[in-house]
C-alpha cells in the first residue's frame, strides 16, 4: 500500500518570538523553531559504565526534567555553520565538564511530530574525559548525575516518584548505551 499524498500547503506564519514561531499549513498548527537547525540529544557513558544525565528546572511544565545531555544546532552566531558532532561536543563540555574523544550518530527523527517541526539527532559520546564541573551557561542552572547503568531504572523510578519528570527519551538512550558502542 502506498502512502497518501499530501498536498504542499503555503504556510502562514501566525506569531513569531524570538526562538519559535507558530505555523499554520492547511488545518494543522504546529511550531517550528527559527533560531537553530536541529537538536542533538549525546547519550554519554564513562568507561565504568556510569550514565551521564542531568536534571534542570523546565517552565513549559514547571517542574525538575531528568533528561540527557542536549542542545541546540547552530543557536549563536559563534556557532553558525557547526555540525552536528561540534554541537555534541560542545553541549555535553557545556552542561556536564565532559569531554568526548568521539561522537557516532545513532539516529535522527521527529521530536513531538503533530505539534512540533523539531527534528533531534541522538548521538553516542565515546572516550570521556571529566575537564569541569560542568551546570550550563549562563542562562541554566543544570545538575549532573552519573548513574551506574545497571541501576538506572530504578533510579529513574525514585527521581520519579519524588516528583522529578523523566524525559522519554532517556529510555530510548538507555536501550543504546546497554548495547556495545559502535567504534
Amino acid at each position: 500500500m502506498k502512502p497518501a499524498r499530501t498536498k504542499k500547503i503555503q504556510p502562514i506564519i501566525l506569531h513569531e518570538g524570538d526562538f519559535l514561531r507558530m505555523v499554520r499549513e492547511g488545518r494543522w498548527e504546529y511550531i517550528e523553531r527559527n533560531n537553530c537547525r536541529g537538536i542533538v540529544i549525546i547519550l554519554a557513558m564513562t568507561d565504568d559504565e556510569r550514565v551521564i544525565l542531568v536534571e534542570q528546572y523546565r517552565q513549559p511544565v514547571h517542574k525538575r526534567v531528568i533528561e540527557f545531555p542536549a542542545g541546540l544546532i547552530c543557536d549563536d552566531p559563534k556557532h553558525k555553520n557547526e555540525s552536528v558532532t561540534t554541537a555534541a561536543k560542545r553541549e555535553l563540555l557545556e552542561e556536564t565538564g565532559y569531554k568526548a574523544k568521539k561522537i557516532v550518530k545513532l539516529l535522527t527523527g521527529p521530536v513531538s511530530s503533530g505539534s512540533s517541526a523539531d527534528l533531534v539527532t541522538m548521538v553516542r559520546a565515546c572516550g570521556l574525559t571529566k575537564i569541569s564541573d560542568g551546570g550550563g551557561d549562563h542562562t541554566e542552572a543544570i545538575r549532573v548525575h552519573e548513574v551506574p547503568l545497571r541501576d538506572a531504572e530504578q533510579w529513574l523510578e525514585k527521581m520519579s516518584g519524588r516528583g522529578y519528570l523523566i524525559e522519554p527519551k532517556v529510555y530510548t538512550g538507555l536501550f543504546f548505551l546497554a548495547k556495545p558502542a559502535r567504534r
